[in-house]
């Protein structure tokens, strides 16, 4: 499985409608509804009821650290469900797709960039997003620099490098490539030299520590990892801060049973904040509960960046 960039479009991601490619599904999987992601399979010999099911978190950060912080949310997931639960640290996106691409993932919350992609290839059906009290949701780009490096705006970063995380990342790659060519006139490789780390956590922790003069982020990461003392507000200078995006989306893969599937959105939505691990971590980039989301509207805008940078999937 690999992702195909075949150029920027200059386009104000920020003017809609944006005209693009009708996404589209894998054909190993089925749309009839028109909601932009794999209907669950009508053949009930092609249903899935594991034993123990499989949760994932996005690896944005170090994994081992959610592990426990999700702990008593996967305790409440088998108590709901009556199954067995296993958190599964994974360390790339790419890996995460493919678990659940190939039925060894039944669980997972994919980030904003991913999920198209998870979606497309990997039959997820994506249905919650943390949100703040009020409901409201979401987290902004953010391009970083630290004192001293010599970098006050966006337009300095001509001649230097700027760390993006990975190609399926949206803030820490997809949306600052749009906005970087549409707004600035800017393209990697040719007026600044682009490096990948990996994740969020390692472009915040390179920056901080002067092994990249700028980044981009999402800043939900970079306030919990403040919140958490990893790093220091007065280590990062921030010089661009972009449009509000959805975060992390929760799902399931497309082919367990109707029923499990019904269980482990109650389990999502049943959840008790109050004084868990979930909320200790979480509030400190505001988020409070989870609501219920779509794909088809509450991701339209990253598809739209994803055609504004001319990515198509290869699923294969």
């Amino acid at each position: 499985m690999k992702i195909v960039t075949t150029g920027f479009a200059a386009l104000a991601l920020s003017i809609a409608p944006l005209a693009f490619a009708q996404f589209q599904l894998d054909s190993r999987y089925s749309d009839a509804d028109g909601d932009l992601i794999a209907d669950v399979p009508s053949d009930p010999t092609k249903w899935v009821d594991p034993s123990t099911l499989i949760f994932t978190y996005t690896p944005v950060e170090d994994p081992a650290v959610y592990a426990d912080v999700w702990s008593e949310f996967t305790d409440h997931l088998a108590t709901v469900t009556g199954k067995k639960v296993q958190f599964f640290p994974v360390q790339s996106n790419a890996a995460q797709i493919e678990a659940m691409r190939s039925g060894r993932l039944h669980v997972a919350g994919f980030n904003t960039g991913s999920n198209p992609l998870a979606v497309a290839c990997a039959g997820f059906r994506p249905f919650a997003m943390m949100a703040r009290a009020d409901n409201s949701f979401g987290y902004e780009m953010e391009i970083i620099t630290f004192p001293g490096s010599g970098i006050e705006k966006v337009e300095d970063i001509k001649g230097k490098q700027l760390a993006f995380t990975s190609e399926t990342s949206n803030s820490g790659f997809k949306a600052p490539s749009a906005i970087l060519k549409a707004d600035f006139g800017m393209v990697p490789g040719q007026d600044f030299e682009a490096a990948f780390s990996g994740k969020h956590d390692n472009s915040i922790l390179g920056v901080a520590n002067k092994d990249y003069p700028a980044a981009s982020i999402a800043n939900s990461v970079r306030k919990r990892m403040i919140a958490r003392d990893v790093v220091k507000p007065e280590q990062i200078n921030i010089i661009y801060t972009s449009q509000t995006f959805p975060t992390t989306g929760y799902g399931i893969a497309h082919n367990l049973h109707p029923a499990l599937q019904v269980k482990i959105r109650d389990a999502f939505f049943t959840f008790d904040w109050n004084g868990s691990k979930l909320q200790r971590e979480f509030e400190k980039s505001g988020e409070a509960k989870f609501v219920s989301i779509t794909f088809k509207k509450d991701w339209d805008v990253i598809r739209k960046i994803d055609a504004a940078n001319g990515v198509t999937y290869n699923c294969k």
